[in-house]
């Protein structure tokens, strides 16, 4: 897959714990913040799913029935 560059600024504090602990895990510190951001974004994903269950047990999420969306759409 290709790669996309991003341009980030870092709290000088955070620049230099992302040096220090990649070093001593031997990642570069892309490698170290692809594995923060996919660990980060599988947390933000468990977020939103209890949020959701929540809005639809609340009833402030709608939910529709299956069948009813299918036909809808033409996907009988």
């Amino acid at each position: 897959m290709a790669s996309v560059k991003k341009l980030v600024s870092f709290d000088p504090a955070v620049a230099e714990e992302l040096e220090r602990v990649s070093q001593a895990l031997g990642m570069t510190q892309k490698e170290l913040i692809e594995r923060a951001l996919d660990f980060y974004f599988d947390h933000t994903d468990a977020v939103i799913a209890r949020k959701i269950s929540r809005e639809v047990r609340e009833g402030t999420e709608p939910v529709y029935d299956a069948d009813e969306l299918f036909a809808e759409l033409g996907l009988e």
